[in-house]
């Protein structure tokens, strides 16, 4: 009799343990021809009889269908069965189901029960998890010091994951103390396991000097790492790296090709940088309708710089028509966010009814707000209102002043009107 013989044997007698290992031997091919479903008919016989592994594999099958029709609900329940045996695996999954409301309601608070069961064995995984639940106060209340706990022993068995939020933690002080050094330490530790994240912040580090000696050359080796992992924000450093020649030769090609790949994933600060490269044929072919393109795209996502960009292109008609209404719209957006020159262009449409009616009580409004930021020729302007009585009283005092701001801004029309204004 041959072992597959003797095993089949002594399964077909209602033994548990033959029936799990005969199952595994179909599964696995060994030393039969491989047949999912004949491994799972094996399993479920000896998960009746309360094997804890067949109950595991069991539920593993329904989950993915495997052997038999995908069943998430049976899923749960050998998941269950086997988790109730203190089974540590079947508990990190069933705090995945609950967490996610995979084949169940969502319950993040029997989430993290199934989590910290499993977490209290060891289960790196789980650990983590727990680590999130704590951090995000999702099924428990928000503690980051019990975060931090759960990562730190998760990160202690090579989680990668676990890792990268511990690093955040360290880096940030969230329930620990600010460590930039611990923080660049657990980067480096997933970062070596190809955590793209943790690529990005240790290049980050190096870049910047935070909890390590400065190395652009590291920097650029580690946004490298995260960028061919498709990591859009480290795209986007590798592609200011190359523009600005830090750590490596400036190539504003390769900065333009990087650009590209981020802004293409949406991140609005490469959508702006690689709109500047368009309008300015910096790497690639100039094309102001590119440029716009892209600067549209960066503005729509909030982007003050490529709004004030998007202004000035409709206002003068450079690669679009002309249009002082889409102009006003693209300079109020970047106004609101505090940009100093959209504010003061703001402010000379409203003053002049260029895309909005006519206001010289906005356009006070508006040189005022610029004119706060010490820009000069909203201070002149505004110093002109008060002169004039322009949207507001005419006021020579409130003019002097704003005219003498203008002057030692190096304004030359503003020395004119304080030489009128004194003879006044």
């Amino acid at each position: 009799m041959t072992e597959i013989e003797e095993l089949t044997e002594r399964a077909e007698q209602g033994n548990a343990a033959a029936q799990f290992n005969l199952g595994v031997r179909y599964a696995t091919g060994k030393g039969v021809e491989q047949d999912y479903a004949k491994a799972f008919g094996w399993y479920k016989k000896s998960a009746e009889q309360g094997n804890v592994s067949a109950q595991f594999n069991l539920g593993h099958y329904y989950e993915i269908g495997k052997g038999v029709e995908q069943d998430l609900i049976r899923a749960l329940v050998w998941y269950t069965r086997a988790a109730e045996q203190n089974y540590a695996p079947a508990q990190v999954n069933l705090g995945y189901f609950y967490g996610t409301g995979k084949g169940v309601a969502k319950d993040s608070k029997k989430a993290v029960s199934w989590y910290m069961k499993a977490a209290e064995q060891g289960i790196a995984e789980a650990q983590f998890n727990l680590g999130m639940f704590f951090g995000t106060g999702r099924g428990v209340e928000r503690d980051y010091a019990q975060a931090v706990v759960w990562y730190t022993k998760a990160a202690e068995q090579g989680n990668a994951k676990a890792q990268l939020e511990l690093g955040y933690c360290c880096e940030n002080g969230k329930g620990t103390e600010q460590d930039f050094k611990k923080a660049a330490y657990c980067y480096s530790k997933a970062a070596e396991q190809g955590n793209a994240e943790a690529q990005l912040n240790l290049g980050y580090a190096y870049d910047y000097g935070k909890g390590v000696e400065r190395d652009e050359k590291k920097a650029v080796y580690w946004y490298s790492k995260a960028a061919e992992q498709g990591n859009a924000e480290a795209q986007r450093h590798l592609a200011r790296c190359y523009e600005q020649g830090k750590g490596l030769e400036r190539d504003d090609k390769r900065a333009a090709y990087w650009y590209l790949k981020a802004a293409e994933q949406g991140s609005r600060q490469a959508q702006y940088s690689l709109g500047a490269c368009y309008e300015a044929g910096k790497g690639v072919a100039h094309d102001i309708v590119k440029a716009i393109y892209w600067y549209t795209k960066a503005a729509e996502q909030g982007d003050c710089e490529s709004q004030f960009n998007l202004g000035n292109c409709y206002f003068y008609g450079e690669g679009v028509e002309r249009d002082f209404k889409a102009a006003t719209y693209w300079f109020l957006k970047a106004a609101e966010q505090g940009d100093a020159e959209s504010q003061y262009n703001l402010g000379v449409c409203c003053f002049r009814g260029m895309g909005v009616e006519q206001d010289s009580a906005k356009a006070l409004f508006w040189y005022a707000k610029a004119a706060e930021q010490d820009y000069p020729d909203a201070v002149y302007n505004l110093a002109y209102c008060y002169a004039n009585g322009h949207g507001t009283e005419q006021d020579y005092f409130t003019a002097k002043k704003w005219f003498q701001k203008a002057a030692d801004l190096g304004v030359a029309d503003a020395e004119e009107w304080l030489k009128a204004l004194k003879k006044l």
